[in-house]
């Protein structure tokens, strides 16, 4: 195994009751970049298994409202504000239905989003590259215009070209890694900030 599984952020998650030690990466850079607000309306795209959804209710409060997606299904919320939808971002009908449920575009679209790999270079770069290019092209449907998206990224060559484009469609665009990141990991994090592209009636 290639990190302890049981170190201090999964042990603060279970004790905190956090679903994923992902959830301390989200409130660090919710923190740092002030992407969450009270009344909101979220998408949270690869949420199994909901530790991104817990940290993002908090933050919007009763007023506002959360659509999580993911391939696998995630145990409920008791908050009904808070909505799951099964299914396949790179599914058209499904970011439809994310809309639906939404009732309108969001506010901010959170994407932890990782393919599983294979080991194979060549392999594990398509996949994530499918997964980016898929997120960006949701965002016509799912993000108001000025809003904010927060994206997992993978170091590689690809990584390049996935935060170009984006730099073309946001205000401002920034590459971090937060500190609950595991050690060793390719992980990093696209901020990006006031979405410009989206048209067409909210």
């Amino acid at each position: 195994m290639g990190y302890r599984r049981k170190d201090t952020h999964y042990l603060r998650a279970r004790r905190e009751g956090y679903r994923a030690r992902s959830a301390y990466k989200l409130i660090e850079l919710d923190r740092r970049f002030g992407l969450l607000h009270e009344g909101d309306r979220v998408v949270d795209l690869g949420s199994w298994p909901g530790g991104w959804l817990q940290v993002a209710l908090e933050r919007v409060g009763t007023r506002g409202r959360i659509v999580g997606v993911d391939v696998t299904g995630i145990a409920p919320f008791p908050a009904p504000n808070a909505i799951f939808v099964c299914g396949d971002v790179r599914d058209p009908t499904v970011v439809e239905s994310v809309r639906e449920q939404l009732g309108r575009r969001a506010d901010v679209v959170l994407s932890d989003l990782a393919p599983k790999l294979t080991g194979v270079t060549a392999t594990d770069q398509a996949r994530i590259t499918a997964l980016a290019e898929a997120t960006i092209g949701a965002l016509p449907t799912l993000l108001r215009p000025g809003g904010s998206l927060l994206m997992k990224v993978f170091e590689g060559p690809d990584n390049v070209e996935t935060l170009s484009t984006l730099r073309r469609e946001f205000a401002e665009v920034r590459a971090t890694r937060p500190a609950a990141t595991r050690h060793g990991s390719a992980e990093l994090y696209a901020v990006a900030l006031g979405y410009r592209r989206a048209s067409g009636p909210a």
